[in-house]
């Protein structure tokens, strides 16, 4: 595995974009998955901690020129706290993606589908998104769960699409 947050580039066939902000509670899903996989490097996967203008990131993921990008950030998807769904990248600009980021994530999205393959957004469903509040339970459960599923990933890894 490539930590991009370090030196040295070096294709991949797979990129973990995360986002989020780890000081507001639920929304600390993507680090705690990007920091997850810097201690415990999973083979043909590169991690970019996006934090919370992933968008300066993009030009990290062009250098790996990766087949698939999994872009992963707590979204309020009207699921159940910590429920994991693929949400379709064409129906992004259509819901409503709580967001606490810059830039709405389907501008993110787009721009990496110009130059990747199979681009997926993987949201995770927060109870609480405020500042100075710990991670629930149930998202760090699901962020454990992601982690398990992304070296054998195949199509939407398994959880439904939305």
């Amino acid at each position: 595995m490539t930590d991009m947050n370090q030196d040295a580039p070096a294709k991949v066939k797979n990129v973990l974009l995360a986002v989020g902000n780890s000081m507001m509670g639920d929304d600390g899903a993507g680090p705690l998955l990007a920091e997850l996989m810097i201690k415990n490097p999973i083979e043909d996967w590169a991690v970019i901690d996006g934090g919370s203008a992933p968008e300066n990131c993009v030009y990290k993921v062009r250098q790996l020129a990766p087949e698939r990008v999994i872009v992963f950030d707590a979204a309020e998807i009207g699921e159940q706290a910590g429920e994991v769904r693929v949400i379709d990248p064409d129906a992004i600009a259509d819901m409503f993606i709580m967001s606490t980021h810059s830039l709405p994530l389907n501008f993110l999205i787009e721009d990496l589908k110009t130059f990747v393959p199979e681009v997926l957004f993987v949201g995770v469903q927060p109870a609480i998104v405020a500042f100075s509040f710990p991670m629930t339970e149930m998202v760090e459960d699901a962020v454990g769960d992601l982690y398990q599923r992304l070296p054998n990933w195949l199509g939407n890894g398994g959880y439904a699409v939305i």
